[in-house]
């Protein structure tokens, strides 16, 4: 072989083994510990008197492709027990594709959030993938765990009165109803819904929004467009947002859909300190 197709050869090589060692870091991401995000937040119409109280937000879980299984889920579980929280939300987006798996496989895959522990409860609300696999099993799998289900329904815990929408993706929200609860109820209002894109038809009287849904893009490469939300959307597609009298955190998930990779986008979830106007 002549010098000229040994350099191409090993310039090869180099290339592969280079492709390969970076799907490897995408595939390790995706079962890797979601990172913990912090962030304390004031909330004009918190009860007087009362204490502030910790929110984990977890979103997009996936159960049940191959960066996601119960072994992966009890891990995160443990991880967010240690972190003792008060109360934990979930944002939709459990299950792993779109074919609707026996309730049985539901149950298995599942049965780690049955460790989650928190004195206020554990609350979540359906995504995409939920009304995917059958919204309707979802629901009294997840009860028998702990985990209650809001389907367009607001609910009082401790000093928060938190609305929980269905699917905004899949066109299931429906605030009116929320609102008219929420506005019964005498915590400081927060609501949950699997994608931010819900933003634009909150009233004002709803200062802070929780959600997941975007995977902060899943996979960000120069020159490759992120597995992200619309254009439209682009603004609340990660992390903590400001707007004017309203707060939108967007988790990045704990699960992958599509391809098992993450890149520039490793999983997360948010531990938050929600209070008074004036926190200690």
């Amino acid at each position: 072989m002549s010098r000229t197709g040994i350099a191409l050869l090993f310039a090869a090589l180099a290339l592969a083994t280079g492709l390969l060692g970076l799907l490897l870091s995408g595939v390790l991401a995706t079962r890797a510990l979601p990172l913990v995000r912090r962030a304390d937040l004031k909330l004009v119409d918190w009860p007087s008197g009362e204490p502030p109280v910790s929110v984990a937000l977890l979103s997009d879980l996936h159960v049940g492709n191959a960066s996601t299984g119960p072994a992966r889920l009890t891990r995160v579980v443990a991880e967010v027990d240690e972190l003792n929280p008060d109360l934990i939300l979930i944002a939709g987006d459990f299950l792993a594709g779109y074919r609707p798996p026996s309730a049985e496989r539901i149950k298995t895959l599942l049965a780690p959030l049955s460790g989650l522990r928190a004195p206020l409860g554990v609350l979540a609300v359906p995504g995409n993938h939920d009304h995917g696999v059958g919204r309707a099993s979802l629901g009294p799998a997840l009860a028998a765990l702990g985990v209650t289900l809001l389907v367009n329904q607001a609910i009082e815990r401790g000093p928060l009165a938190i609305g929980g929408l269905d699917d905004p993706v899949t066109g299931h929200a429906d605030i009116g109803p929320v609102m008219t609860e929420l506005r019964r109820l005498s915590g400081a209002r927060l609501v949950i819904a699997h994608s931010p894109e819900i933003v634009g038809e909150l009233p004002a009287d709803v200062s802070l929004l929780l959600a997941g849904h975007t995977h902060c893009g899943q996979i960000r490469l120069p020159l490759i467009a992120p597995n992200g939300p619309p254009w439209r959307y682009s603004r609340y597609e990660c992390g903590l947002v400001q707007d004017p009298g309203r707060v939108v955190i967007v988790g990045a998930g704990i699960g992958s859909s599509l391809l098992p990779l993450r890149f520039g986008a490793p999983p997360d979830l948010w531990l938050l300190r929600l209070g008074p106007k004036a926190l200690p």
